[in-house]
């Protein structure tokens, strides 16, 4: 059973985020504050459910969310400023995109910087362990992917509609026969074990 707040009598938001292992595309984040004693019985870590689950909670969290937002951070940035950085700037700007201030935050992980000095508690596995984490984690899976299923029309060698960006076989080998995309993270290893040098297409 999941927890429905970390923190006592404070506006909590909790955030997390998706993509981090992706070779291409963004890395979203999303920051979700729900009612106090808020209670969903299928609510859970968006690893844990199916597509379909993911989807039909996105619609419960968008209506009953006390206020909710998603963000991003680009490719670019990402190879910039390193992937743990940029997940973190992805949160900070889904925190920034909410219409109700929180007054503390709690974080999928072990890693996390200061939002607006308010207090912070990260929470290793904290999808699986606290309401508000496992909501953003499904808005900011479900809306990444949507991205990839959308860019997989523009881009149909790497077949994102399916792996959404995750470095499988399929991926690899599209990368070697055509070559890296707009959307692919450069300072990521794109061919596993045997990095080559590759041209954008």
């Amino acid at each position: 059973m999941l927890q429905s707040h970390y923190y006592t009598g404070l506006i909590e938001a909790g955030t997390d985020e998706a993509g981090r292992g992706c070779l291409a595309g963004p890395v979203f984040a999303a920051a979700v504050i729900l009612p106090t004693d808020y209670c969903h019985p299928l609510l859970n870590d968006s690893k844990q459910l199916t597509d379909h689950q993911r989807r039909r909670l996105r619609e419960d969290i968008e209506r009953d969310a006390v206020s909710w937002a998603v963000a991003t951070a680009s490719p670019q940035e990402i190879d910039r400023i390193n992937i743990l950085n940029a997940s973190i700037l992805a949160m900070h700007r889904a925190l920034d995109g909410l219409a109700t201030v929180p007054q503390a935050v709690i974080v999928d992980g072990n890693r996390f910087k200061p939002w607006r000095a308010l207090p912070f508690t990260t929470i290793v596995k904290g999808d699986g362990k606290m309401m508000a984490i496992a909501a953003a984690s499904i808005l900011a899976k479900t809306y990444r992917d949507d991205l990839m299923i959308r860019l997989a029309e523009e881009f149909p060698y790497y077949g994102w509609e399916q792996n959404k960006g995750y470095p499988t076989r399929q991926h690899r080998e599209a990368i070697r026969q055509h070559g890296l995309s707009p959307h692919h993270r450069l300072t990521f290893n794109q061919l596993g074990a045997t990095q080559l040098e590759i041209p954008f297409t």
